[in-house]
């Protein structure tokens, strides 16, 4: 009886030592080039990151042909050594609405250039992800897509999952993957009004009590970039990444109109971006509060602890402008 009851707590305690298990911190690698800077390994360093998901290619189609097509292919100048490396594909949503697709040569083709990627920089992978922001009209085609890349690579397979499809997921479908992500980001139209379109809590809030009920374990995505939102006579034109208040407040050709508004004083070229006068840009940036109350909020709604949660994404730009324990301080919320 005593050994019986020795076994029982010893197994309650395992279990609730895995229920309490804390999520692991990964990054988005971002960029055409694959380099890292020594914050960027820091930042590696410090929060024990093993695995970088780092997009390999877009899937778009070619403009007179309107075949599909790899774009903008990443480039190694440094090996990813010592960590696990998962090539993220973006899949745009107008090739599935392509007609007559072929879903099974796009796959092949796919794994095929993943490949040539991986065997020219001596990189071995186990996962693939797929990113599509996919739509009813389409959702017959992505789920076909997932289902060939599953057979065909016999790798373990993510996508990346929209608020949206979390909440009409009856309708969207839910793809056969080995792991879901949960995007919570980009919930906004983007607007030349006062609105947030990375994180905006009201927005958010619409779409909490959906994940309660999503059919699937879920990871999380965060975001902790920040980009300016280029204004022409109160039209948005464009989307001018990786700038903040700091730098505009530095620049004697912008005058701050209030927290995050900056207009254009002298006609200027700023990032490789033509700015004429009186333009607007509009700084949008995620918080430290903004991530913690995410990381909150999700919480009380998710089913499961997140296995991982993956922040968009590690650049030292993006991460400068947070303290160094801030990814640590997000998954202690869980």
């Amino acid at each position: 009886m005593k050994r019986s009851i020795l076994l029982f707590i010893l197994f309650f305690t395992l279990f609730s030592c895995q229920q309490d298990e804390q999520p692991k911190i990964s990054f988005y690698y971002w960029k055409t080039i694959f380099k890292l800077s020594s914050d960027e390994k820091k930042t590696l360093k410090n929060n024990q990151v093993t695995t970088i998901y780092i997009r390999y290619f877009d899937i778009d189609l070619e403009s007179k042909t309107q075949q599909p097509i790899p774009k903008s292919p990443i480039h190694f100048e440094e090996k990813a050594t010592d960590i696990r490396v998962v090539p993220v594909i973006y899949l745009k949503n107008k090739v599935l609405l392509k007609s007559q697709l072929n879903t099974e040569d796009l796959v092949t083709k796919t794994l095929s250039y993943i490949n040539q990627i991986n065997v020219k920089n001596q990189i071995t992978t186990d996962e693939i992800q797929i990113d599509c922001d996919w739509t009813l009209t389409s959702k017959d085609q992505f789920l076909n897509f997932i289902e060939e890349i599953k057979k065909q690579s016999g790798k373990k397979i993510s996508a990346t999952i929209r608020l949206h499809q979390i909440k009409h997921y009856k309708q969207t479908g839910i793809p056969n993957v080995d792991q879901a992500v949960l995007m919570y980001y980009n919930m906004g139209k983007i607007a030349p009004d006062s609105l947030n379109s990375i994180y905006d809590k009201k927005v958010a809030d619409n779409y909490l009590k959906s994940i309660e009920h999503y059919p699937m374990k879920l990871n999380l995505a965060l975001p902790i970039y920040s980009w300016a939102i280029h204004i022409h006579h109160n039209k948005v034109i464009g989307l001018i990444s990786k700038m903040d208040v700091q730098d505009l407040k530095k620049d004697s050709n912008f005058v701050q109109e209030n927290d995050n508004f900056f207009k254009v004083k002298n006609s200027v070229y700023k990032a490789g971006n033509f700015l004429e006068k009186n333009d607007v840009l509009k700084i949008e940036t995620i918080s430290k509060s903004d991530l913690l109350e995410m990381a909150n909020d999700i919480n009380d709604h998710i089913q499961q602890n997140p296995h991982e949660i993956i922040f968009y994404d590690l650049d030292e730009f993006n991460t400068k402008h947070y303290e160094k324990d801030i990814f640590k301080q997000v998954i202690s919320r869980f």
